[in-house]
């Protein structure tokens, strides 16, 4: 949902999402995530210059890409003028949560890991709970000015962001592809059986 309303959301659901996003398996169980909340509209807008920025290069992909698999041209034209209404309106989200990472001064892959599925929990719980909410780590493209926006040290980066509120209009369908294009079986490209 990138389309967000700016009227607040209270603090009892913004702790809901991040009681489901410390409840996500973590490797080695070294739950190295650490969530920051953000409200300040002088944080958001200094982050949000840079996703802006950043959407300067995104944006000429999105003008060359075909539409992803499920959907058809026009729905495509939709997603890319929320895209970039998310872009233009990213610092008026009532909150953000930015999922980081500690680590012992680069992030890697493998450091980075842990802090997906917990995102993935805040996204999941905020759908429950009516929020409408989105993924994104655009930002990474200026990671040293971002995390610096966010006062962060330097053995921790904000690896994604989640901005949320409550949704305007309602929740659509999600339109991906037939498993059979992605999933193979052993090897790549060996497809799977179909069902009995």
């Amino acid at each position: 949902m990138r389309r967000l309303k700016p009227d607040p959301v209270p603090m009892e659901l913004v702790r809901r999402l991040l009681e489901a996003a410390v409840t996500a398996p973590s490797g080695g169980n070294q739950q190295n995530w650490r969530f920051l909340v953000v409200l300040d509209p002088s944080v958001k807008k200094d982050v949000q210059h840079y996703y802006a920025k950043a959407f300067e290069t995104v944006s000429k992909h999105y003008a060359t890409s075909p539409p992803p698999p499920g959907m058809s041209d026009a729905q495509y034209k939709r997603q890319i003028a929320n895209v970039t209404h998310l872009t233009e309106h990213f610092h008026e989200a009532p909150v953000w949560i930015v999922g980081c990472i500690e680590h012992g001064g680069q992030p890697t892959v493998m450091s980075a890991a842990s802090i997906y599925p917990a995102m993935q929990n805040v996204l999941l719980a905020a759908r429950a709970l009516g929020l409408g909410a989105t993924f994104t780590c655009r930002h990474l493209m200026y990671r040293a000015e971002v995390d610096e926006a966010f006062g962060l040290p330097a053995n921790a980066s904000a690896m994604a962001i989640i901005p949320i509120g409550y949704p305007e209009g309602s929740f659509g369908p999600v339109r991906r592809g037939p498993i059979d294009d992605v999933v193979y079986l052993d090897r790549w490209g060996q497809p799977l059986p179909p069902l009995p």
